[in-house]
């Protein structure tokens, strides 16, 4: 495309059109729609608007993400890679079966990209991505910008790198990692954070939960396992938790598929030590007046909660999900432990391993504060604003 200083009038009044790419979690798609919220909001500043297509699978997250928030939706065929450290098991009669699609769903994109053509297409991984990101850099030459939300790079990511315009990363870590052709065009931008994680207000999460029992001599603990829940952190912290609750107020969000088994488990509780305990299937629009009650974050180490705790600069103690894709949580982890940003609970942990973890960080508030204010120096919260440059950027390259 030609610079911004070549263009007619007339581009600068319509519409700056992006076509958005990659889902399947939660992890690729919420950072790709905070990114489309913040540059509507950019171009609004300049009375620009925005056009946008996501481009995913039928039937997943992001189709639901995207006409929840009235984004134009397109399907294409993608071919999930299943891995393994085995070479002959990544030629599974499932892989053959799907790598077969991708073919398909490229000329199905390269379609829809000729189409829409849009100004930069953004793609922030899962196997969806590999179709979309060739068929825009490749075969219709339209400026590619790949966001990678982990330490380590994504298959998709790694896949889609060498041809991409520019490679947005969340961490100074994951440079290195990059094929040596990329560094040249990537970028430390962090991981887009939702704006509204950033306002909450320890009060309100007080009044909205009723916390009336909750002692205000002693921090407060939040576990969470994600919107389902996690039943390893949940058996761990119930088996520590008439410990726990001698140390700290605990606010527990355990899934809604697994209250009534907690709810017996702890119905033995004394009267005193029940009361700094709250246990909730889903904490919904009161997360972020939650986190900034937390003093201490008992969680799995996705990237998404790893953006949201360090941009807040919350000492935390993670429980890395073993089957996470590349065991990227575990490295996640102890990234942030190397830091001093965290602790990293070790592979197959124990309720001993968990109360040894966050048993310091609840005796010794100097200890808290210096991790969290460590975990601060590893966030960015203004991450969606960099990601944004780094779009508009590669749309006049």
């Amino acid at each position: 495309m030609s610079s911004a200083a070549g263009r007619s009038p007339s581009d600068s009044d319509r519409a700056f059109r992006l076509i958005v790419t990659g889902g399947g979690t939660g992890g690729h798609t919420y950072p790709a729609l905070t990114a489309v919220r913040t540059l509507q909001a950019r171009l609004a500043d300049s009375r620009r608007a925005l056009d946008v297509l996501w481009v995913g699978t039928a039937d997943s997250l992001e189709a639901r993400v995207a006409a929840g928030e009235g984004i134009r939706f397109a399907p294409v065929a993608t071919g999930k890679i299943r891995r393994s450290s085995n070479p002959l098991k990544m030629l599974s009669p499932a892989n053959v079966k799907d790598m077969g699609r991708v073919p398909l769903g490229v000329a199905q994109s390269r379609k829809l990209v000729n189409g829409f053509r849009p100004d930069v297409v953004l793609a922030t991984g899962g196997y969806v991505a590999v179709p979309v990101g060739l068929a825009a850099a490749r075969f219709c030459k339209r400026p590619l910008v790949v966001h990678e939300q982990t330490v380590r790079l994504g298959l998709a990511n790694r896949t889609l790198a060498g041809r991409a315009t520019r490679i947005a990363v969340s961490s100074e870590s994951t440079l290195p990692l990059l094929p040596e052709a990329a560094r040249a065009v990537a970028v430390v931008t962090g991981n887009p954070v939702r704006p509204e994680v950033l306002t909450g207000q320890p009060e309100k999460a007080r009044a909205a939960l009723g916390l009336s029992g909750f002692a205000p001599q002693l921090p407060t603990v939040y576990v969470t396992g994600g919107a389902q829940g996690s039943q390893q952190i949940n058996h761990l912290v119930r088996d520590i938790l008439p410990w726990l609750l001698t140390q700290a107020n605990v606010i527990h969000q355990c899934g809604p598929g697994n209250v009534e088994e907690l709810r017996r488990h702890t119905a033995g509780l004394p009267a005193e030590l029940a009361g700094r305990y709250l246990l909730t299937g889903y904490v919904g629009p009161e997360l972020p007046d939650v986190l900034a009650l937390a003093d201490v974050v008992i969680s799995r180490s996705g990237a998404g909660t790893i953006a949201e705790l360090t941009a807040l600069g919350k000492a935390a103690v993670f429980v890395p999900l073993a089957t996470s894709a590349g065991n990227e949580q575990a490295h996640n982890a102890r990234h942030l432990q190397e830091a001093g940003a965290a602790v990293a609970l070790p592979a197959d942990p124990t309720p001993d391993t968990l109360r040894e973890a966050v048993g310091p960080l609840l005796a010794d508030p100097a200890h808290r504060a210096t991790m969290a204010a460590q975990a601060r120096t590893q966030g960015r919260p203004d991450a969606a604003e960099r990601l944004v440059d780094v779009l508009l950027d590669a749309a006049r390259a």
